[in-house]
């Protein structure tokens, strides 16, 4: 595994052709991002206490899978009354069933590089931070790493790289290709999603290239002054640029792209308030296109990591699954990612809720797959987590609450993607390509992967759906499982 080090001169030269304002400025206002920090407070103030009926009002909006305003979502979030949350967590699970069905979409994290020039305050990976074992990963670490995710039945993974030369947009396109190009036995990865630094379109032309699908960049937080505190050096402190990454994604192409923020650094309902003026501007632009997931982890400890303990933001599980409501039902088409971050009693309270996508088997160590690194080493990981559970208790969790785990990826593949993705989801209909095409991929993994106590849970399990899905449809899947069962593999609707 490589330990490397570059000379400073090099890497303050290479942090300088990093930013291109042009590429800022022609998405500005006046001069001016979108994000009006006292427009959002304003709101928050003016909507408090709301009437029930206008509660009800906007709830019954979100179920035509109609995206809320701003004023709407401050007013859900400024509920108070326990009942009122009981019918929002209600509407939560009816949305998320009548956009994406039952199903749960799976992935692994692959943490390729812990170098990093910026100085996150909250951040294992920061510049600072003398006590992280700074690593990357090789091209044959990479597959190495990529064949035991294989081996656990994962077809989906989503790479983590910290921004520096040592993880150069060539780095980040040749690992790429070294997970494509791995196979263990019938096992393969058939979709690599990136969260990365911001980079300019050129650069992200590249990605697109190599044929990535989603892009992440995660704003941690839409308040200026706050995101000013937090990033005190490095390409990150400039708010700006990335704020409008993913606007640079689907100019260069990249029609998949993915919005969070880090809940903890400030705030709850401000941030809230944030992701969906930050999918309101990429809709704007884009033709409507907005992010194609929205993730929400909370600040996590880190080693050496003082900051985390002393921060006045920290997100109770209460208003956690209050956020992620809010979030459902304020862009109900939208996909919502939860991690491991959250501990496995609290995945399963707020999955009912909209969740659509969690990672299992997670291991954020360099080279903590092959290498079976014990999660109490911090000082090789960016954050602790809270479920290290096996890919195949996740699943078979899953399974008793009646959801079936999805290793899909035939949109990417069928072009489905961006603008029709988003024409499909604002449709209810996403679950109609979604389900049979879950149901056969839910199958390769329990003929190939399962543990028997899971096989025989999902065996059941898919006969239900069966019932479920449309008529017309099911000759053609019931076919495709028949050949699976012959041992043909990735079959999709």
């Amino acid at each position: 595994m490589s330990s490397l080090v570059q000379e400073p001169k090099k890497v303050k030269k290479w942090m300088e052709n990093i930013v291109k304002e042009e590429e800022i400025e022609k998405y500005l206002e006046n001069g001016r991002d979108f994000i009006d920090d006292t427009q959002i407070e304003s709101l928050l103030a003016e909507t408090k206490n709301p009437e029930p009926q206008k509660v009800r009002d906007i709830i019954d909006k979100s179920l035509s899978l109609a995206r809320l305003e701003p004023e709407e979502t401050a007013t859900l979030l400024n509920v108070t009354n326990p009942e009122l949350w009981e019918e929002m967590y209600q509407a939560g699970g009816v949305l998320k069933r009548k956009v994406y069905g039952d199903r749960i979409v799976t992935f692994a994290p692959l943490y390729c590089s812990s170098f990093c020039v910026n100085n996150c305050l909250y951040c294992g990976f920061r510049q600072d931070n003398q006590l992280q074992q700074r690593q990357r990963l090789t091209q044959e670490e990479v597959k190495q790493e990529t064949e035991t995710l294989i081996s656990l039945g994962h077809k989906r993974l989503v790479m983590v790289y910290g921004e520096h030369p040592l993880s150069d947009i060539d780095y980040i396109a040749n690992t790429v290709q070294t997970v494509y190009h791995t196979r263990v036995g019938q096992g393969e990865i058939r979709r690599v999603n990136i969260n990365a630094a911001p980079m300019d379109v050129d650069r992200l032309r590249i990605l697109k290239e190599v044929g990535i699908g989603t892009f992440q960049v995660f704003q941690e937080t839409y308040h200026h002054q706050t995101y000013r505190q937090v990033h005190p050096r490095g390409i990150k402190s400039h708010y700006q640029w990335r704020l409008y990454a993913l606007h640079r994604a689907q100019e260069a192409g990249i029609d998949d792209v993915a919005i969070g923020a880090l809940f903890g650094l400030y705030d709850w309902k401000f941030e809230v308030m944030g992701l969906l003026y930050h999918t309101i501007d990429l809709e704007k632009h884009f033709d409507g296109v907005g992010p194609h997931t929205i993730s929400f982890p909370r600040l996590e400890a880190a080693v050496n990591t003082p900051f985390i303990q002393t921060s006045r933001y920290r997100v109770s599980d209460q208003n956690f699954k209050r956020l992620v409501t809010v979030l459902r039902l304020s862009v109900p088409y939208t996909g919502l990612i939860i991690t491991a971050r959250e501990p496995a009693h609290i995945r399963k309270e707020v999955i009912p809720v909209g969740c659509t996508q969690t990672d299992a088997s997670t291991r954020i160590g360099i080279g903590a797959y092959s290498e079976r690194q014990s999660q109490q080493e911090l000082d090789r990981q960016q954050f602790e987590i809270g479920d290290s559970r096996s890919l195949d208790e996740v699943i078979q969790e899953l399974a008793q609450m009646g959801y079936l785990t999805s290793f899909c990826t035939a949109g990417y593949r069928c072009g489905r993607t961006g603008r029709y993705f988003m024409d499909i989801a604002k449709k209810g209909k996403v679950h109609h390509f979604c389900i049979p095409n879950a149901i056969l991929t839910f199958k390769e993994y329990l003929m190939d992967y399962a543990s028997p106590q899971t096989r025989e849970i999902g065996e059941k399990l898919i006969s239900e759906k069966l019932f479920q899905i449309d008529q017309g449809i099911k000759p053609k899947v019931e076919e495709y499982l028949q050949r699976i069962d012959q041992g043909e593999r990735d079959l999709r609707i």
